[in-house]
């Protein structure tokens, strides 16, 4: 069977599941309620008098990561309102137009706008040009910088074109294809592939550029075959790229980056089918925590061995786990889905990585993480 991209059909893995239409919606929309809009123990969204923002709670900064997530959260739910306000305060106050990373967005400000660095991390850009591609495919392209397909067809250029007149780097190493940490290193994060995403920059970038993603799309599949443990599936913070663990500064392990893999996998073989390897990788990271009691998700080796040290995002790993199950087929994927459908979203300092997370895998599990291509 073709994944959604050549089917236009999207799984409802819930209602397969035995859960009612009406309670599916319901979840969905007290999730926007909460995560958006609810008491200060649960909400991450701040709308302001120039725009709107996402906060990370736990280091109570504002980040590319969640600012790009919340544009896609909002597109995918139909919320223009939202989205702009989002998009308007990134390009605000995160865009870089001086130095050697003009064009991309500062990775991490404060709630007032200022800046607390200059340097940008490459999966906020990879979720904006794909969210602001849906946006211009479902609403329509309007002034700038609401131009959205314009932004993001730069966006992607950017990325792939800065550094050629020697100032500044690109975001993905151009003879590999594979996407990096940050622009100026030459390692990776596992968690950054998106082949789905790059499928769609092919259909949609600089004509110039469509080949590169393509190619790029191939690469980063081929990557995470030889990144994911071939028995675990769990895949390291950082690692280089023959895939190994890049543990030079504590990230070689299967820890809080590495939650996304999961859901990558199982959003990718929705989408185009992936591969099947993406299928037997989403089994293999089910059973490995299938037996694990959440309260004591851990710090793993990828090869699975725990660390003393706990997980700071427990909720989120519970739902990636359960997102992979667009992919798996094993004995865990109902099982998976049911713990995640009886998780309720987090609250307190931590909330916000977990929260996200939480409503990829809810749009995601509900037939609702959806591709928005242009109108006919």
């Amino acid at each position: 069977m073709s994944g959604a991209f050549h089917t236009g059909k999207y799984r409802n893995v819930f209602k397969e599941m035995g859960y009612k239409d009406t309670a599916i919606q319901e979840k969905l929309e007290d999730a926007w309620k909460q995560i958006f809009y609810g008491d200060e123990d649960t909400r991450i969204y701040y709308p302001s008098s120039d725009g709107g923002y996402l906060l990370d709670t736990g280091n109570l900064d504002v980040r590319t990561e969640g600012m790009s997530y919340g544009m896609m959260i909002a597109v995918q739910l139909d919320k223009k309102e939202e989205f702009d306000r989002i998009w308007k305060w990134t390009k605000e106050h995160m865009y870089m137009q001086t130095g050697e990373n003009a064009g991309y967005f500062a990775w991490s400000c404060n709630p007032d706008g200022s800046k607390q660095s200059f340097g940008p991390a490459p999966d906020g850009e990879e979720f904006f040009a794909l969210a602001l591609f849906f946006a211009a495919h479902r609403w329509g392209d309007g002034e700038e910088p609401f131009n959205y397909s314009q932004q993001a067809r730069d966006l992607l250029r950017t990325c792939l074109h800065k550094g050629e007149d020697g100032n500044g780097y690109s975001m993905w190493n151009l003879d590999n294809k594979l996407i990096k940490f940050v622009p100026n290193c030459e390692f990776t994060d596992p968690s950054y592939h998106l082949p789905h995403f790059y499928e769609l920059f092919a259909c949609w970038a600089y004509p110039e550029d469509q080949v590169f993603w393509k190619e790029a799309a191939k690469a980063s599949r081929e990557y995470l075959t030889l990144a994911c443990h071939p028995e675990t599936g769990l895949a390291p913070e950082y690692a280089y790229y023959d895939g190994k663990p890049n543990n030079e500064k504590g990230y070689g392990h299967f820890y809080s980056d590495s939650y996304r893999v999961a859901g990558n996998i199982g959003l990718d073989y929705e989408w185009f089918r992936g591969s099947e390897w993406e299928r037997q990788t989403a089994n293999n990271i089910q059973n490995f925590f299938a037996e694990i009691d959440p309260e004591d998700y851990r710090r793993y080796t990828i090869d699975g061995v725990p660390f003393s040290e706990k997980s700071l995002h427990p909720i989120g790993l519970i739902a990636t786990n359960a997102m992979a199950s667009l992919a798996a087929e094993g004995p865990n994927a109902k099982r998976m889905v049911e713990l995640f459908w009886n998780t309720p979203i987090r609250k307190g300092d931590r909330r916000y990585y977990d929260n996200c997370l939480y409503f990829f895998s809810l749009l995601a599990l509900s037939g609702n993480f959806r591709i928005w291509n242009p109108a006919e």
